[in-house]
């Protein structure tokens, strides 16, 4: 399959590989060139445009980091909606708001290509593992023809239905309960601290215990061991997500309580320099709530 990649982030980079390694022909594109030269030296093709990137490909697969700039892929001149074939498809990857998906889908119909929403559940290393789960929304025939890149990309890929958005949904609500487990976990091993708990001590009965699910044990162990700059999701991406949580929550008139009390966390945490810190790194904002940090 000819496939195109713009965005070669830490996500980004694992998922073009994967493609790659399973012999697809691949072209990407970044906005910072250096990021492509691991892939090169693989075998793919760097363009140096996103309407390189667009060059013969029957689907694009975009990884970046918000609405904006994923809409300046899409709809600036050279961008997918004017670079793509008649019957290709934009296979947006990342996290973004219901809206701009919403809008990014009439503007690929309008020119007769399709978008598939198809925002992954994981963290880098996953990524490159082929690891990930994926949530795929979007027309049937389109995502059927994309199974063969979900398939070396992840281990299931779950099906949201014929509406690109509602992909969308599953993945901000995913990422709405993750970072409320986060929130929860911080304020945990802050109240188990303050007698002198050892932080290892309250992981191992975590996640031996009721709480034995991969976020508690990769994020506990973050949090235990202090080790913040193992960065996998930033504070600032997290803000960027639950901040989209909240406007989805809007639009849909219903009151989300835990997701002000996430965002404020990651606020106060980002407003103390620990932006491109993991965001488990809520546990030492939690700490400064408490006096003891």
């Amino acid at each position: 399959m000819d496939v195109g990649f713009v965005g070669i982030g830490r996500m980004g980079r694992g998922i073009a590989g994967r493609v790659l390694g399973a012999g697809h022909a691949l072209t990407v594109h970044n906005r910072t060139p250096g990021k492509t030269a691991e892939l090169a030296a693989a075998g793919a093709t760097v363009a140096d445009s996103v309407a390189g990137a667009c060059d013969g490909a029957e689907a694009v697969l975009t990884m970046v980091a918000d609405d904006d700039a994923l809409s300046e892929v899409v709809l600036a001149p050279g961008g997918l909606r004017d670079s793509l074939a008649p019957g290709a498809v934009h296979v947006t990857m990342g996290t973004h708001g219901v809206d701009a998906v919403r809008t990014l889908d009439a503007a690929h119909r309008e020119s007769g290509q399709t978008l598939v929403a198809a925002p992954v559940l994981g963290r880098p290393d996953m990524a490159a593992a082929g690891q990930l789960g994926i949530v795929a929304g979007g027309p049937p025939e389109a995502v059927d023809r994309c199974r063969p890149l979900f398939d070396v990309i992840g281990t299931r890929t779950f099906e949201a239905g014929p509406r690109p958005e509602s992909a969308t949904a599953i993945k901000l609500a995913n990422n709405f309960v993750l970072g409320c487990s986060i929130q929860v976990m911080a304020e945990a091993f802050a109240l188990a601290g303050a007698y002198d708990v050892a932080p290892q001590t309250l992981f191992e009965v975590l996640t031996e215990g009721l709480f034995s699910a991969p976020a508690y044990k990769v994020y506990g162990d973050i949090i235990a061991r202090e080790d913040y700059d193992r960065v996998g999701f930033t504070s600032a991406l997290a803000l960027k997500d639950v901040t989209l949580t909240l406007e989805a929550a809007l639009a849909a008139g219903m009151p989300l309580p835990s997701a002000n009390v996430l965002r404020d966390r990651l606020l106060g945490a980002i407003g103390h320099g620990d932006a491109e810190r993991d965001w488990a790194v809520l546990a030492r904002e939690q700490l400064r709530a408490s006096g003891r940090a």
